[in-house]
């Protein structure tokens, strides 16, 4: 049961270390609620992102997306 568990892990930590994708680690509101600041943890490390926000997400995104990729991948 353990070994199924960390083979898991092992496989999600290696498809996120080549394919460069992040999952969303947190977010907060900026600059009088007009942006947005997201954190995604990647393989690699933390990678912040900055987005234009609305509540209704006619202008930019109403909130951060689950996954983002990542500008550096291991190739």
């Amino acid at each position: 049961m353990r070994f199924k568990g960390l083979a898991c892990i092992a496989l999600l930590y290696g498809v996120f270390l080549f394919s460069g994708y992040g999952v969303l680690a947190g977010s907060e509101k900026n600059g009088a609620g007009l942006g947005l600041h997201c954190r995604y943890l990647t393989a690699r490390g933390m990678v912040s992102a900055q987005f234009l926000h609305s509540d209704s997400g006619i202008i930019g995104v109403s909130q951060c997306p689950l996954l983002k990729k990542a500008v550096d991948v291991v190739e």
